[in-house]
């Protein structure tokens, strides 16, 4: 009934669906299975993509040749550009999306493309032989042989939903939970552990009073994530802010003594930066309200988010708490919000490549390695699609260094360092995070996917347009010698102090208080110069010069780090021979195995005094 696949993915979340669309588009035989066709690409909790450094993914996915950046753009409502304020490594892009229509958009991407095949229907266990895993088998019995899988399970793996004293089993609202790999995987020597997570209830728009909120509009003109040629919407949907406030808490205290989270029994993880309503009033008791933004699901559903309620509340108490808000008192609830436990595997037991140490040509990628959010997934996804196409076709992995993207920070964080709470990307997390901006993720990223034969040919020609033009202009403008009686004037009247020799352009635009878009302003001939480029040739060449030391340093402080990913590590290196290393040392090299010095350097409990010692012996 079956061919023999290059790869099979297992579930078709985020994670799965650019998973099995990266392996197919290399050239990889992909069988995708789902235990739902109608909820491809499903947004399971807000309906937004983006956000801050989840933004900078999303850019960086889609440099590469993935579909997430196309996707968002085809099914947004509203864009926006956040921590404009701040400098540019801290810009981060966001959009809030219709939720039907994002997953519309990925089946149809999915069925549009070439070597991927689709199944539905729960997988139930793995086949594997000889520490190789060479397919699965389904709840009908049914053996489907390939060369690798990819297991992208989300929240279904043993999942239980909690309402008040109320629980089932299921992996999302209305869906069944999955059932049977764990206990495999366990049985296999693999550590599993127990997350959680929660989504906030849906209303009815109609029954609210947005007047009594403060309206949240779109940027103008609207942005995007794509590269590419995306068509975006002529018209945006405001989202909207309203709080909390003293009524709602001492409503949503009524019901703690029947939280499961505060009875004990939620065992799960929770995400201490994104915690339940009830979480927040107990923690911060303090603090007199709480932000609520009320976000609506799409072009044509009354259906509204409302983001920053979660909770697992018994759903009368969550009624009669909505009801208190501002804007909210004649509200109608369509359905609870609730709260998710299911199984998840440390991601310490994963290669750098996602690849599962134990059994050859497994791959996880997705919430069961502890993360959580769409956009964490999805990276993912993309790059245990990737390696376990290469790794089928006898390709070297890709592996993308903390200096290169997010993405690579995202990984190696989860490899090296594990989690002991849903993993979600913070600007914060990246040290190098000035490289790694959201505007500049073409410009690292789509050269390396289109070697790899991800990225199109189309792709590469306007990354090496872009980067002709950026340092051609980068050129004009140190050429450019403005005189002081020809531009004196005009700095002046930026508040910033004249000139008394000719100074280049490029100098000049070093000055905080001088923008290209000053520039122009000052002299018919600057304006010249800069108006055969385009907007996002300017923006690049701004950032560039005015942030060139900064970037330069940073340049050279991931050089000097990652110098020490040149020296590897053989993966039956005995490190009881090495009598110096400390004992947390040793016991936490023995459990990850670092492919190099510089991936042993990141791992939480080895000292500097750790990473010398060993240096010196495999000198020796």
């Amino acid at each position: 009934m079956f061919p023999e696949y290059d790869v099979i993915v297992v579930g078709a979340g985020h994670a799965g669906c650019e998973s099995a669309a990266a392996a197919a588009n290399m050239g990889s035989r992909v069988l995708l299975i789902t235990m739902n066709m109608q909820t491809i690409g499903q947004m399971s909790c807000n309906p937004a993509m983006g956000g801050v450094a989840k933004g900078q993914i999303v850019r960086e996915i889609d440099a590469m040749g993935g579909y997430s950046g196309i996707i968002s753009d085809k099914s947004m409502i509203q864009f926006r550009m956040l921590n404009r304020s701040k400098g540019p490594a801290m810009w981060s892009p966001r959009t809030q999306n219709d939720r039907a229509r994002f997953a519309e958009e990925w089946r149809l991407a999915l069925e549009k493309t070439k070597n991927l095949d689709f199944w539905q229907e729960m997988v139930s266990s793995l086949i594997v032989k000889d520490k190789r895993v060479v397919g699965v088998k389904t709840s009908l019995g049914l053996e489907i042989k390939c060369k690798a899988v990819v297991l992208t399970n989300g929240t279904f793996l043993n999942g239980k939903i909690h309402i008040g004293e109320k629980n089932f089993g299921g992996g999302r609202t209305a869906e069944k939970a999955a059932t049977g790999i764990t206990e495999q995987l366990i049985q296999l020597g693999f550590e599993s552990g127990r997350m959680k997570t929660g989504t906030p209830p849906r209303v009815d728009g109609r029954s609210l009073n947005y007047e009594a909120m403060e309206e949240q509009p779109g940027d103008y003109p609207t942005g995007k994530f794509s590269f590419t040629n995306t068509t975006l919407p002529e018209k945006q949907m405001s989202c909207w802010i309203t709080y909390t406030n003293d009524s709602v808490h001492k409503e949503l205290e009524k019901g703690f003594s029947l939280s499961p989270m505060f009875q004990g029994r939620i065992k799960g993880l929770g995400p201490r930066y994104c915690p339940s309503i009830e979480d927040k009033i107990n923690r911060f008791a303090d603090r007199e309200r709480h932000q609520i933004f009320v976000e609506p699901e799409g072009w044509n559903t009354i259906e509204v988010y409302v983001n920053g309620f979660s909770t697992s509340l018994p759903e009368e108490v969550q009624y009669n708490a909505l009801k208190k808000i501002s804007g909210f008192e004649n509200v109608k609830m369509f359905r609870p919000g609730y709260a998710i436990e299911y199984d998840f595997f440390p991601p310490t037991q994963l290669k750098t490549t996602l690849e599962t140490q134990l059994i050859d040509n497994l791959y996880f990628a997705g919430q069961i390695n502890g993360t959580t959010g769409y956009e964490e997934a999805a990276c993912q996804g993309l790059m245990a699609g990737i390696n376990a196409h290469n790794k089928v076709h006898d390709k070297d992995p890709l592996i993308l260094k903390r200096s290169e993207a997010y993405i690579g920070v995202l990984i190696d964080d989860l490899v090296n360092k594990g989690t002991q709470e849903p993993y979600r990307m913070f600007t914060s997390r990246a040290e190098y995070r000035i490289l790694l901006r959201q505007d500049n993720a073409d410009l690292r990223l789509t050269e390396l996917g289109y070697k790899i034969g991800l990225a199109s040919k189309e792709r590469l020609t306007n990354v090496l347009s872009k980067k002709e033009k950026i340092t051609l202009a980068i050129q004009e403008l140190k050429n450019f010698k403005a005189s002081p009686d020809q531009i004196n004037t005009a700095l002046l009247g930026a508040e910033t102090s004249p000139i008394a020799e000719k100074t280049s352009l490029y100098n000049l635009l070093k000055r905080p208080s001088i923008s290209i878009q000053k520039l122009v302003k000052f002299d018919t001939q600057i304006e010249e110069l800069f108006s055969k480029y385009n907007q996002e040739i300017l923006e690049q060449v701004e950032i560039l010069v005015k942030y060139d030391p900064y970037i330069e340093r940073e340049q050279k402080l991931a050089e000097k780090i990652e110098s020490l990913d040149g020296f590897k590590i053989k993966p039956d290196f005995d490190y009881d021979r090495v009598k110096a290393l400390s004992s947390e040392a040793r016991e936490k090299l023995k459990k990850i195995k670092p492919e190099t010095i510089g991936q042993m350097s990141r791992i939480s409990g080895v000292s500097p005094a750790d990473v010398s010692v060993l240096s010196v012996y495999l000198g020796k």
